[in-house]
C-alpha cells in the first residue's frame, strides 16, 4: 500500500506542534526504519535533547495526526498490486501464520492498515513499539506469537516480505527468509544485492509468491 505521504506529513505536524519546528523530517531517511529511530534522527538534527522529549505524547500527537492524513484525498494513496489476493490466498491456510512486521508504531501501523482494510488480515505483529531497532523484531514475533496461543515456529520457517534493504537485513538478522518487491522506491537489482533470497516486482502473480513462500519453507 502507499499513503501518499500521510506519514511524513503527520510526523512534522506533531513535531510542530511539541518544538515549533517545521518540515522536522524532510531531511531525515525514513524507508524501511522504525519510528523511533527516525523521531531520534529529527531530534538530533535539530539540537533537541531527549530529555525534552515526552515519547508517549509525541506519538500520541502524531497518530492523531495521522488519522487525519489518512483520510484526506491523495492522487498516490493506493493498494499495490496483488496484496489482497495474496492475503486471501494465505489467511485460510492452517499451515501459515500470518502476522505485521513492521518499524512504525503499533496504533500508526494499525491507522494505515484499516485504511485499507487489510489490518483484519493480522490483528497482532511486531512494531516499532517493540524494538526501536528492527533487526530485533523477529524474535518479538515469534515471542508474541507463542503468547497468542500459536506453536513455536522456528526462524528458519519464517518467510518476512519487504520492499527495503532494512527488511532483508531484518530477516537475516532473525534466521528468517525474505522476499523482496520492487514496489518500495528500491530497484531488484539492489534488492537482491541486500541478500533477499527471492526478489518479486511486484506481488501481482499469487501463485508464484505462493510457490515462492512454500519452497522456502521446505528448503
Amino acid at each position: 500500500m502507499v499513503t501518499g505521504g500521510a506519514g511524513q506529513r503527520a510526523l512534522d505536524r506533531a513535531f510542530h506542534e511539541m518544538f515549533g519546528v517545521a518540515g522536522a523530517f524532510v531531511a531525515v531517511e525514513l524507508p524501511g526504519r522504525t519510528d523511533p529511530l527516525i523521531v531520534r534522527d529529527a531530534l538530533r538534527a535539530h539540537d533537541i535533547a531527549d530529555a525534552d522529549h515526552d515519547a508517549l505524547r509525541f506519538r500520541d500527537s502524531y497518530v492523531s495526526a495521522l488519522a487525519e492524513e489518512m483520510r484526506r484525498q491523495h492522487p498516490a494513496k493506493r493498494m499495490l498490486p496483488g496484496v489482497v489476493p495474496l492475503l486471501e490466498a494465505l489467511a485460510p491456510r492452517e499451515d501459515r501464520i500470518l502476522a505485521l512486521l513492521t518499524g512504525n508504531f503499533e496504533p500508526s501501523a494499525r491507522l494505515k492498515l484499516e485504511h485499507f482494510d487489510l489490518w483484519r488480515y493480522f490483528g497482532w505483529g511486531a512494531f516499532g513499539d517493540d524494538a526501536a531497532d528492527r533487526n530485533g523484531l523477529v524474535p518479538v514475533a515469534i515471542e508474541r506469537a507463542v503468547a497468542l496461543g500459536y506453536p513455536p515456529v522456528p526462524p528458519e520457517r519464517i518467510v518476512v516480505i519487504g520492499d527495503t534493504p532494512r527488511d532483508v537485513e531484518c530477516a537475516r538478522a532473525g534466521g528468517a527468509w525474505c522476499i523482496a518487491v520492487a514496489t518500495g522506491g528500491v530497484a531488484a537489482e539492489q534488492l537482491q544485492a541486500a541478500g533477499a533470497d527471492v526478489v518479486f516486482q511486484n506481488l501481482a502473480d499469487t501463485a508464484k509468491v505462493t510457490a515462492a513462500i512454500d519452497h522456502l519453507i521446505g528448503r
